[in-house]
């Protein structure tokens, strides 16, 4: 009798669609293999032949965190090429080195956390870094350009499965896991949903990562937008991964659910669908998953509803199919490609911010380079580890020859004398091996352990004379002599360790705190003082209250050195900047824009003593400072590997810059609102509605090479505004330019954007050489969302259009009169006004009606707000107002700013912000008015209703 081989299951077979496929495989899982699978480290079902899966691999500007691998510039930098062409590339290279690293260590995944398409709404915001521009249609073609190019081009199986970050209205470190953005309606649906939306839509976005932050009240993981909104822009099944220890941040730390059994059903009925919580230790949040189920909180409809939408990406990723993946051999890493690739985005991403005339270096010039990041490299924490590593300094001796080039870091050179009259002293140690933070590899780097292989730091007659750099608000690093960084590791003792200031929580930070005559030294990173111990010197223990007073001995300072090297240089580059791991990173806002005061110090040192004197800042976000002595300016963001060279490539004049700001630049921190302050209408924020004049305007950056705009014209049929105009490279180098087009509605009935980006494109033109550019606009791209109707309206009348190098650098004019819908009064008495659906505000915070859907007003702090509500419709006559309300207080109900018609008032009843009661009153209105709410006192207000 012969043996027959069982069938093959359906989800085994290629070829039956993905969706038939998923729903066979679901089938046959049990509900405890399905459970565990919710967790990010999905176990294997080994009966099924079913491998383990993880999600969360980051990748934002190159493979991150699993070893060395090809370093791009920062996201921002990737934002300020305008080149979505390259971004693109950039995206395709990344996700080859994830398949080829994956290839030889399974700790890779192939569902990547990236991009950030958070808009850089504040510039204070500590993760500038890793977002693309404060304007949303350029956020949304960078996004789109690097998941298409992370999601490779098969018409099947992906490459890898892109996840944008981090979902929604996300900008503040500051309490971050418990701050609450007050989104208005209008700026959820033109600002920040739009660039999630349009990367959506583009077809390569497998997923995203709700924020940590509340929106209107309501965390992130259990808001309905990922229900009303996210998941109607595509039909594909998109993943909803949990960003790291939020499912117990609602329990925890936003104590919005009593039990995580409560929250963590709550998260998955709102759409998430893995969770990321208590690192490679599944059993918390499986536990939670199968209490929530027991207790009939969630249904096993709702579990295979997530197992779906994960399976659902593990097929697009060719899991299932090895033998069809055409992924599944990737071996380019590193590749000359790869570096050439580098290199052209960091050269593209150099903006040039002014020149007088001294850029591009002459051949042959004598170049003093100084500043604190003259000869570094940064990472930030989401690079991989360099494979390669280019510093200006090392730039300029490659490019101009080391013969010509002259070097001062601006250090201050200082010894620390301790009370008993000795110094720090760094031993010697012959038998230690370099060590790179993160070469090896890790899951989560933030549990990498500090080195205790090295002797720790002693006192001895003469110390060591350290490198000191001050990165503002106190906050200073030492380093040895042989370059390594004082750092203190779990046994307490202070070391020179670190090869940079890094990790989680950085532990190469100090502060120098003014006491009896010195100064004690605090270790940031644990908080405790340093002291001198018969072992060495360490930080205090927690109950220690002893601590060394140093004496801070200032062998040199850092502008003296500069001073020194930079009168004779025929030009000056001062390379000033930030560390991305120090004040301004995850976790840790900005306190202000300025420029470092020790780099100011050198800065002012340089221009004194050379009046050709350059400034390059190399930094994740933008500065306020005065650039009107400087002889050239420019700006990049980190630039990975290849960032010297490509700044050196620049600077010659190899590269004609053509990076453009992604995000406007300030005059000073006056002119910025408050950091939680989410209504870009209301306080004019970005470009958009900004009202005074930028330090630099969104769009800015100069070239080498000069160009011409002519020949607009415009032409409107099916849907699309069809615009079209010439630009000719006047100059004499090659060069690119990177036209931008503007639109604004001439007189809009309502607040709009003075300007807003609907197009651009980044051209390179050869002297004299002239391309006609064609842009289509869709008519969707000049809506609003109208409150009054609760959708998007088209406002008929005369638009701008405006082309040009610049959001202010406009060279091109012309109006295009576009037929809409004509906005009408709102109808009160048939539709009552929800609260949110203000035109105006002041005082005011939008928080959640219930904990599942809905908003509600309330005066921000339980004191006063005021509301408006324009062009409202009472017909022949409303008699009485009704308020439904919750909490104690009172609303005061008045008509275009008169006297106030009905006070609508509740004593506290003990009940909870989710009990609404109706409030009733008397009033008499006929006719349009502008309806006027002010709201006394801590109560909630969802919404008024009038009835004649």
């Amino acid at each position: 009798m012969t043996a027959h081989p069982p069938p093959t299951p359906p989800f085994r077979d290629p070829q039956l669609p993905f969706a038939k496929r998923v729903d066979d495989l679901t089938a046959r899982l049990t509900l405890a293999e399905k459970i565990g699978f919710l967790h990010q480290f999905a176990p294997a079902v080994e009966r099924l032949g079913i491998g383990a899966f993880r999600t969360g691999q980051e990748a934002l500007h190159g493979v991150a965190w699993m070893g060395p691998a090809t370093v791009f510039p920062q996201a921002v930098g990737l934002g300020a090429t305008w080149n979505t062409d390259l971004v693109r590339r950039v995206g395709e290279a990344v996700s080859k080195e994830v398949r080829a690293m994956r290839a030889r260590d399974d700790r890779v995944g192939l569902n990547v956390w990236a991009p950030t398409v958070n808009l850089l709404r504040h510039p204070l915001w500590g993760r500038n870094e890793e977002g693309y521009s404060e304007d949303p249609k350029l956020t949304s073609a960078i996004a789109t350009a690097y998941t298409r190019g992370l999601r490779g081009d098969h018409p099947t199986y992906w490459r890898t499965a892109p996840v944008l970050k981090h979902w929604l209205a996300h900008n503040n470190e500051t309490d971050r896991a418990t701050a609450s953005s007050s989104v208005r309606p209008r700026v959820l649906h033109e600002y920040d949903l739009r660039a999630f939306r349009e990367a959506v839509e583009a077809g390569a976005v497998a997923g995203v990562m709700p924020a940590y932050n509340l929106v209107n009240g309501r965390p992130n993981h259990v808001g309905p937008y990922l229900r009303e909104q996210l998941r109607t822009w595509t039909d594909e099944d998109l993943l909803v991964c949990s960003d790291a220890g939020a499912p117990s941040n609602l329990v925890d730390s936003e104590h919005y659910f009593d039990t995580h059994e409560e929250a963590t059903a709550a998260s998955l009925k709102a759409g998430v669908d893995s969770f990321t919580d208590h690192g490679t230790d599944s059993s918390q949040m499986v536990g939670r998953i199968e209490r929530a189920h027991e207790q009939g909180l969630l249904t096993e409809a709702d579990i295979d509803t997530a197992v779906r939408r994960q399976l659902s990406v593990r097929f697009r990723l060719g899991e299932f199919d090895p033998q069809d993946d055409p992924h599944a051999d990737a071996k380019e890493f590193d590749t000359p490609a790869h570096r050439a690739l580098a290199q052209e985005a960091a050269e593209q991403a150099i903006v040039l911010l002014r020149n007088d005339g001294v850029l591009p270096l002459a051949a042959g010039s004598r170049i003093a380079v100084v500043g604190l990041l003259a000869d570094e490299c940064k990472l930030d924490w989401y690079s991989g580890t360099l494979l390669h590593r280019s510093t200006p300094l090392e730039g300029l001796y490659e490019r101009f020859g080391a013969e010509r080039v002259a070097f001062a870091e601006g250090v201050d050179r200082v010894r620390l004398k301790t009370s008993a009259g000795t110094f720090l002293h760094v031993p010697a140690s012959d038998t230690a091996e370099d060590v790179v933070r993160g070469a090896e590899g890790a899951l989560d780097p933030a549990l990498l352990a500090g080195r205790t292989d090295l002797p720790p730091l002693t006192t001895d007659a003469t110390g060591t004379e350290f490198a000191l750099m001050d990165w503002d608000e106190g906050v200073l690093t030492l380093r040895a002599p042989d370059g390594r960084y004082v750092s203190v590791a779990e046994d307490g003792y202070l070391r020179a360790s670190a090869d940079q200031p890094g990790g989680w929580v950085v532990q190469e930070t100090f502060r120098l705190e003014a006491h009896a005559g010195g100064h004690l030294l605090r270790h940031l990173g644990t908080g405790r003082h340093v002291t001198v111990a018969a072992a060495g010197v360490k930080v205090a223990d927690e109950n220690d209250t002893t601590a060394e007073t140093f004496g801070l001995i200032i062998a040199e300072r850092g502008e003296d050195a500069v001073t020194r090297v930079t009168s004779e240089a025929d030009v000056v580059v001062v390379v000033a900047g930030n560390d991305p791991h120090i004040n301004g990173r995850e976790t840790e806002d900005r306190a202000s824009l300025r420029l470092p005061p020790h780099q100011e110090r050198l800065l002012r040192a340089a221009r004194a003593a050379n009046p050709r004197t350059v400034l390059a800042l190399v930094s994740s976000y933008p500065y306020a400072l005065d650039t009107s002595g400087l002889a050239a300016a420019l700006w990049t963001a980190h630039g990975g590997q290849a960032a010297g060279t490509a700044l050196a490539r620049v600077l010659a004049g190899d590269v004609s810059p053509a990076g453009r700001l992604p995000q406007t630049w300030y005059e000073s921190d006056a002119d910025l609102p408050g950091l939680l302050d989410y209504d870009v209408i209301g306080s004019r924020q970005t470009y958009l509605y900004f009202e005074g004049s930028p330090l630099f305007p969104f769009g800015h950056g100069l070239s080498y090479a000069s160009f011409s705009y002519d020949d607009l014209t415009t032409r409107i049929d099916d849907g699309t505004v069809h615009v079209s105009f010439a630009v000719t490279n006047t100059g004499d180098v090659t060069a690119d330019e990177v036209a931008q087009l503007y639109a604004r509605a001439v007189d809009p009935a309502l607040p709009r954007p003075r300007r807003e980006l609907v197009a651009h494109r980044r051209v390179t033109l050869a002297p004299g050489a002239r391309e006609q550019l064609s842009f289509e606009v869709p008519l969707r791209a000049f809506e609003f969302w109208d409150v009054a109707r609760g959708g998007r309206r088209l406002e008929p009348g005369p638009y701008e259009l405006l082309a040009g190098a610049s959001s202010e650098d406009i060279r091109l004019r012309t109006t295009v009169l576009l037929d809409g819908e004509p906005g009408a009064p709102r109808p009160v008495l048939q539709r009552g006004l929800e609260g949110a659906d203000f035109d105006e505000q002041s005082g005011v915070e939008i928080v959640d009606r219930t904990r599942s859907t809905g908003d509600a007003v309330t005066a921000a702090g339980g004191r006063t707000g005021e509301l408006v509500y324009r062009d409202c419709d009472f017909g022949t006559g409303a008699r009485e107002v009704t308020a439904l309300v919750s909490g104690s207080g009172s609303v005061e109900l008045s008509l275009d700013g008169g006297a106030v018609l009905a006070v609508l008032e509740t004593a506290e009843s003990g009940s909870g912000p989710y009990d609404y009661t109706a409030l009733g009153a008397a009033i008499a209105a006929q006719g349009v008015h502008d309806v006027r709410l002010g709201l006394r006192g801590p109560l909630r207000l969802a919404r008024v209703d009038f009835s004649g």
